[in-house]
């Protein structure tokens, strides 16, 4: 495939990190699988949180939904797009999977495996490697992460500006100072 194919196909992976805030507020990561062909075999988003799956990467949604249309557990021959460069958990996934090639839009330098912080999918000491294509549309994703994370702190910030005014304005009561809240005959 060449640079303009995977761009487009970067496009397709970052409409899908998209839903992944948008339907299950989750951080926007999205993923595709390309069979040799040229055809979408498996998307996916972040759903960990949402599915209480501590595997539900985009990477590994797309790859499970990939195997189950191709009917097999390697994915040979296939390219598999993502907007965040793979962690350690989907690198050696897609190194079990036989993709033949990972194109990813922005660098993770806190846990990205695939050159960031390791490099594990052109690692000489695996049986199968990995080619890898980085930085396709990565401004693009990487303003939809800052801007997700940032929403995030904002939130939060605000959640505790809010729990801070709840606690300067007192204890809550029952009845207006003064009153008893003795039963009366």
């Amino acid at each position: 495939m060449d640079a303009v194919d995977d761009a487009d196909w970067m496009r397709q992976a970052l409409q899908l990190a998209e839903r992944a805030v948008s339907e299950d507020d989750e951080i926007p990561v999205g993923a595709l699988v390309v069979s040799p062909e040229g055809a979408l075999v498996g998307e996916g988003w972040n759903r960990n949180i949402s599915e209480h799956d501590p595997s539900a990467h985009a990477e590994i949604v797309a790859m499970r939904r990939a195997g189950q249309l191709l009917g097999n557990h390697r994915l040979s021959g296939c390219t598999l797009y993502v907007t965040l460069e793979p962690c350690a958990m989907c690198a050696m996934a897609m190194i079990h999977a036989r993709l033949a090639r990972v194109v990813f839009a922005a660098y993770d330098p806190k846990t990205g495996a695939a050159g960031s912080v390791f490099d594990l999918l052109t690692d000489p000491r695996h049986n199968h490697r990995i080619e890898v294509t980085a930085g396709v549309l990565a401004d693009e994703a990487g303003q939809r992460l800052r801007d997700y994370f940032r929403q995030k702190r904002l939130a939060k910030r605000a959640d505790k500006s809010a729990a801070a005014s709840i606690a300067d304005a007192g204890p809550v009561r029952d009845q207006a100072p003064g009153q008893s809240s003795a039963p009366t005959d």
